[in-house]
């Protein structure tokens, strides 16, 4: 952990604008996505386990899933197949999705501290809103949600292209923002917008996210000092 704080300190630009992932970082939802996804490739003939499904799908957007499992099938997925699985996906979360522990007070702490932040997620709005409404966390993440979705509208790409990263910065100089995620596609994507990432592997030691460049934390509450610190950096 000591890492990480050198890290922050030793940022040659103060920071001014923290880029949250929302799944795996502010909301558990991974697990319960992936026994849905696990069900959906079932039914149409590719059995999978959730297990299976995380490994091989997390952080990918349901948009970049699509090619993945069309070529698996060989065949084309009907037209309206990710709307149909942002539906069926959505209506889980409102249902079962909890918190990561300590979200919430994170983030009331780093909005103490007078610091900007955003969510940008590979997530559609309407999944978003399911996973914070379920939580009650729908006021604190009000304005400040991107996803994947509004990017690709544009012709751009979710992670781990940068372009979802830079959206969610309007214009905040890269060299300025701080990205937290927790899969290897957020960690790519942030190196390729030229942005510092910690990598959050609360069950692990990290080093899947240090091959992309991420600084491995631990502990969803060692962020705000961790934030102090890089806002009094390259002064």
């Amino acid at each position: 952990m000591d890492a990480a704080f050198r890290a922050m300190r030793s940022r040659t630009v103060p920071l001014a604008l923290v880029i949250f992932d929302c799944d795996g970082v502010l909301i558990d939802s991974e697990p319960l996505c992936d026994r849905v996804v696990a069900a959906e490739l079932t039914a149409l003939g590719w059995r999978m386990t959730a297990e299976e499904s995380g490994r091989m799908f997390i952080g990918m957007s349901f948009h970049d899933m699509r090619p993945v499992i069309e070529t698996h099938l060989g065949r084309r997925l009907p037209n309206d197949w990710v709307a149909s699985l942002v539906e069926t996906v959505a209506a889980a979360m409102a249902r079962e999705v909890e918190i990561i522990p300590g979200a919430r007070d994170m983030l009331e702490a780093t909005t103490s501290l007078g610091l900007q932040w955003k969510v940008a997620s590979n997530s559609s709005h309407q999944e978003m809103r399911a996973k914070f409404g379920r939580t009650g966390m729908s006021d604190l993440v009000a304005g400040r949600l991107h996803s994947s979705d509004d990017v690709i509208a544009l012709g751009g790409q979710g992670k781990p292209a940068p372009d979802l990263f830079f959206a969610a910065a309007g214009g905040v100089p890269s060299a300025a923002c701080l990205v937290v995620e927790d899969s290897l596609h957020g960690a790519r994507a942030a190196a390729a917008a030229g942005m510092q990432c910690l990598g959050f592997s609360p069950h692990g030691d990290g080093s899947h996210l240090v091959v992309a460049g991420a600084i491995p934390f631990h502990d969803l509450a060692l962020l705000p000092a961790l934030f102090r610190a890089a806002l009094g950096a390259g002064g």
